[in-house]
């Protein structure tokens, strides 16, 4: 999956970063999802909350773990040489680590050979219809499923072969 560019001058903040990672991602699952132009505004909240929410879950789940593991990694959002968000890993004495970009682990984290995983791709179409509250619930359920948090496991087994 190769997501389309941003609209604009690349921000400088990593955060800003992340949000406009969650705004490409949402223009793909617009594609994907086959939504209307009515569901816009629903797919920009779920593109950006599954940005939010998985890197921000996926951050210290990895310190947790690698510490844990006695391989103990610092996780911090930076913005890479095209200002894209990056997650970059460091050890406690502040050598640089493995990296991993937020679009990649986005991709590695919902889709399964170029295509929303099936069961993220149930959870995000129920999150299209009915209520906000529905639409809430269907996207902690999708950041719960089971694909989601094996995948998770396998990119942060990965980041620790690699250190």
């Amino acid at each position: 999956m190769t997501l389309p560019p941003a609209e604009g001058p690349p921000p400088t903040d990593p955060q800003a970063a992340l949000m406009d990672e969650g705004d490409r991602l949402a223009r793909h699952l617009t594609q994907t999802l086959h939504a209307t132009l009515h569901d816009q505004p629903r797919l920009t909240f779920l593109g950006r909350s599954l940005a939010l929410n998985l890197v921000n879950a996926f951050m210290p789940t990895l310190e947790h773990v690698t510490r844990r593991a006695g391989h103990a990694l610092h996780a911090a959002l930076v913005l890479d040489e095209r200002a894209r968000p990056l997650i970059q890993t460091a050890s406690p004495d502040g050598e640089t680590g493995p990296s991993v970009g937020v679009d990649d682990l986005l991709r590695d984290l919902l889709f399964l050979r170029g295509h929303l995983h099936p069961a993220v791709q149930e959870h995000l179409r129920g999150a299209l219809r009915g209520s906000e509250h529905q639409a809430t619930r269907a996207l902690v359920d999708c950041l719960r499923s089971r694909p989601v948090l094996d995948a998770m496991q396998r990119q942060i087994q990965t980041l620790m072969r690699d250190h």
